[in-house]
């Protein structure tokens, strides 16, 4: 009972330096350098742009967070929309407070591009946490929870989707502010840095919807099979017979697809069971939707 309170008390951690990470991202890399955000945050900041007012964007971020937040409740589960809640005050608090600094030139012809970079990568870093710990930095997110559970997809698979209403309806506003097309190809180019930096950074840390084939080469195929029936309730496997090329002796093929987040804990159990075996393993696409994998809840 005490160490459940105690991984409670570990998780909202960070759960809240999640928080604190995606403001700081926001209110100093990421609206300074004016890219369009994606999903409901980048209608809010397409908004913020064209009235040239901060608290626009603030408050939209609010409103549109509030809906979602509802959406996660009853579609995704109590404890995920608790804790997106909580990363979501965090981040309006320091949206708030945070004092107002500048740490590179946002013009083009300046560190533009190290904003969007960076950015970009606080982002991506802050939503893997959050997921990590069975939240989210809300929007979009929230959505891709939902569909990552539904359709086996990356979580950061919705942000692309989701860029492309944003994106569009943003530079709209561009063009009719300052009539200037050259402008918004330029806006255009950094929002898509930004989303791939962002989208490349929470795939690659957060990986509990990637799914990977995972071969064991081994003289010891019960004992593995058993493992994996004791360790991973819902993962089956198959066992397969091969022949050594060089040395003709027969051993067995143990493959189960696991997700990426699986993998750690095999390989460890591999080590006590079967050290001398020889493994290895690849991602798959396009994997049926009647593979299971735990939802966020």
């Amino acid at each position: 009972m005490k160490l459940n309170k105690l991984k409670t008390v570990f998780d909202y951690r960070f759960i809240f330096f999640s928080g604190f990470i995606y403001s700081v991202s926001l209110k100093y890399f990421i609206l300074p350098s004016r890219v369009i955000l994606t999903g409901t945050e980048g209608l809010a900041s397409a908004l913020s742009y064209f009235f040239d007012s901060y608290w626009v964007f603030l408050v939209l971020y609010i409103a549109f967070q509030f809906i979602l937040l509802v959406f996660a409740l009853f579609m995704v589960g109590k404890v995920f929309a608790f804790r997106t809640f909580c990363v979501v005050a965090t981040v309006v608090f320091f949206l708030t407070f945070l004092p107002e600094l500048e740490f590179a030139q946002p013009e083009p012809q300046n560190e533009r591009i190290i904003l969007v970079i960076f950015g970009g990568i606080l982002s991506g870093f802050a939503k893997a946490i959050s997921f990590r710990h069975r939240g989210s930095t809300g929007d979009e997110d929230i959505i891709g929870a939902f569909f990552a559970s539904k359709y086996l997809r990356p979580v950061g698979f919705i942000s692309i989707i989701a860029a492309v209403v944003s994106t569009s309806f943003g530079l709209t506003l561009n063009i009719l502010k300052d009539l200037n097309f050259e402008n918004a190809v330029n806006t255009l180019m950094y929002t898509c840095i930004y989303i791939f930096v962002s989208a490349e950074t929470l795939n690659n840390l957060y990986r509990k919807f990637q799914t990977t084939m995972m071969s064991i080469v081994t003289n010891e195929p019960d004992k593995i099979g058993q493992m994996i029936k004791q360790t991973f309730e819902h993962r089956t496997f198959t066992v397969q017979t091969g022949s050594g090329g060089f040395s003709g002796k027969t051993f067995r093929i143990v493959k189960t697809v696991m997700t990426r987040e699986e993998i750690p804990v095999l390989i460890e159990q591999l080590k006590i069971i079967d050290s001398d075996s020889f493994y290895y393993f690849h991602d798959l696409e396009g994997i049926s939707s009647k593979y299971y994998i735990s939802p966020i809840r």
